[in-house]
């Protein structure tokens, strides 16, 4: 960055940190012995599709690869889109066995597949899924533009309604185990998470 960039106010937007992304891989054991927060054995990557026979092929084959590779753990991979235009690349561990390193691995493999075919730009975010011990729903979301963590905590129910202050507890709760968004403004909530 220079001194036209700092003078015209432009600035560098940060890359995503694969590194970043398997912290989950060591967090969520302070998360399950520590706050009683398991893993659910599911993950997503969301990324915007774009309607070009190279991206498709692109995903298609990533979905092979995670599939070929998830056959020892017996990962499960489907996509679906949303109705913001985003699609949805669900991994899952089988019933009783969830594990975030598998997950992370396959997150990974498919972020870096996107990234490789030039369409880094399109990736939205990875989301793990995790319970509560009242069986509720807790997110970990990994923001690629930012490369930071964040916890969404849905409230029961059909309304669009966060539990921000079990999220800013599970904040303090972690303490520098996951490279948390500092800027809270810039937890943004994910509604309809098919996960």
């Amino acid at each position: 960055m220079g001194l036209r960039d700092v003078l015209w106010g432009r600035h560098e937007v940060k890359g995503p940190a694969p590194d970043r992304l398997f912290a989950i891989t060591t967090a969520w054991v302070t998360l399950e012995s520590g706050h009683s927060i398991s893993p659910a054995g599911k993950a997503a990557i969301v990324f915007q599709a774009l309607a070009t026979s190279d991206f498709e092929a692109t995903i298609k084959d990533m979905e092979e690869v995670v599939k070929a590779t998830g056959g020892e753990s017996a990962t499960t991979v489907s996509t679906q889109d949303d109705s913001y235009g985003y699609r949805w690349m669900v991994l899952g561990n089988p019933a009783g066995k969830p594990s975030c390193e598998d997950l992370a691995v396959g997150i990974n493999a498919v972020a870096s597949s996107i990234e490789t075919a030039g369409y880094g730009e399109r990736l939205l975010c990875a989301v793990f899924a995790f319970v509560d011990a009242k069986d509720r729903p807790i997110y970990f979301i990994y923001n690629y533009k930012r490369g930071y963590w964040y916890p969404f905590v849905p409230e029961p129910g059909d309304g669009k309604q966060r539990d921000t202050e079990r999220e800013l507890q599970i904040k303090a709760q972690l303490g520098e185990e996951l490279p948390i968004e500092p800027e809270i403004e810039r937890w943004f909530p994910l509604w309809g998470i098919p996960i």
